[in-house]
């Protein structure tokens, strides 16, 4: 079952709420963070990436930086403002890009749920990550960054929705990226009861984005209690969204060297491991990469070296691409600590893949079919954790929108 809780989100005031909005903070680095509140005092970022208001240079971790997250997070809530919602409600987000829409439910959800496994988790965290975000929320006493959640989709909570967004919304405006992000209440009644009683017969929850919010959220919870806090720090903030309306988009590749070969002489090594043939920037299928090397696009038939009776771990693309090419030809072992590879989501698009290479940042790239929410949820069922940046969820949802105090 899928318990979940309504909260009194602090928010911000409609006429503000677009330019309180911003990214996740980890999905921009500290310069491009800068670039994007320019002009902008009330973004969000002030409080999530609050080194951007200190001296460049200034190590992001330091006592200092979280100094400032608090004072800008005081700031904002004067100068927004960002107030309170009378009573305890659910929300529902929709975000549109494009042709694509999804809707979900913002609530509280359960730690003790994900602690026990009911929220499944399909990745590793970096421990240097959690331990920011812990302090963070602590500091802070609230959650400001939104968990990303996916569950097999529920004819009756569908219906609940469609009902709900039939009525005038919170918010709905179209941010810098061209997302388009609409937000409505469901006040205390029969709606939030329904939705409450419909998600109990929800089996399982899925981690989609935000593993490093979800285990910094439970770390800070041992925290507080140790400290005999009080508050709401039993639950995570998170929006859950059908898995029939999740689009999950290629985490990319790129590598700064070529392991001491020349690019005709990788191509040829590459060759003796795959099938490969001219290709386009985009692979067609599963079962395919591309690759773009000095220049030229060419295909690479992963399926060739699929193994037979491998896990589904294993037969990713991206699982076999590293054991191939990365490991056997390029000589990287561990994706999460070889400085060498980096990753582009596939929402910058293979143009960035191409200018990488072009202009000798990295000396290879690599264009990857995208994983599907079904490989997901099977290797989550499973206890599995999937290889480092194989799933690259577009659109994002926005902070500021609903913070959750704590």
């Amino acid at each position: 079952m899928a318990s979940i809780r309504p909260f009194q989100a602090l928010r911000p005031a409609s006429e503000t709420a677009a330019r309180v909005s911003s990214v996740p903070y980890d999905v921009v680095s500290t310069e491009e963070a800068r670039a994007k509140v320019e002009g902008n005092p009330l973004s969000f970022l002030h409080v999530t990436r609050p080194e951007i208001d200190l001296p460049p240079g200034t190590d992001p971790h330091e006592d200092q930086v979280y100094a400032q997250a608090v004072r800008s997070f005081g700031e904002l809530r004067r100068a927004a403002p960002l107030t309170l919602d009378p009573e305890p409600s659910f929300y529902l987000y929709r975000l549109r890009a494009d042709s694509h829409e999804q809707t979900g439910l913002a609530a509280c959800y359960s730690l003790d749920e994900y602690e026990q496994g009911l929220i499944k988790k399909h990745e590793l965290t970096r421990r240097d990550k959690e331990d920011d975000r812990t302090r963070h929320m602590i500091d802070l006493r609230a959650q400001t960054g939104v968990v990303f959640l996916t569950y097999h989709a529920s004819a009756e909570v569908d219906e609940i929705t469609g009902r709900v967004c039939a009525t005038d919304p919170l918010y709905h405006f179209t941010a810098e990226d061209g997302v388009t992000n609409t937000l409505w209440r469901v006040a205390p009644g029969k709606d939030a009861d329904a939705l409450a009683a419909a998600f109990a017969r929800v089996p399982a929850l899925y981690i989609a984005d935000g593993h490093h919010r979800a285990a910094s959220a439970a770390r800070a919870r041992e925290v507080l209690r140790r400290a005999g806090g009080t508050g709401e720090f039993d639950t995570v903030l998170a929006v859950a969204f059908p898995d029939d309306q999740v689009r999950i988009l290629p985490y990319n590749r790129i590598v700064k060297d070529l392991a001491g070969h020349s690019p005709a002489e990788f191509l040829e090594a590459v060759r003796a491991k795959l099938p490969v043939r001219p290709g386009e920037p985009v692979p067609s299928r599963k079962g395919e990469a591309s690759m773009y090397l000095d220049g030229r696009w060419y295909t690479l038939e992963l399926d060739a070296a699929r193994q037979e009776g491998a896990d589904r771990i294993d037969q990713l693309d991206v699982s076999i691409l590293q054991r191939a090419v990365l490991a056997d030809l390029l000589k990287i072992g561990d994706v999460r600590t070889d400085p060498r590879v980096d990753f582009v989501g596939g929402a910058r698009g293979t143009a960035a893949l191409e200018q990488a290479v072009d202009v000798g940042r990295a000396a290879v790239a690599f264009s990857m079919y995208p994983v599907s929410v079904d490989d997901l949820m099977a290797i989550s069922d499973a206890g599995g954790i999937m290889p480092p940046k194989s799933t690259w969820f577009e659109p994002k949802l926005r902070d500021g929108l609903l913070v959750h105090l704590i």
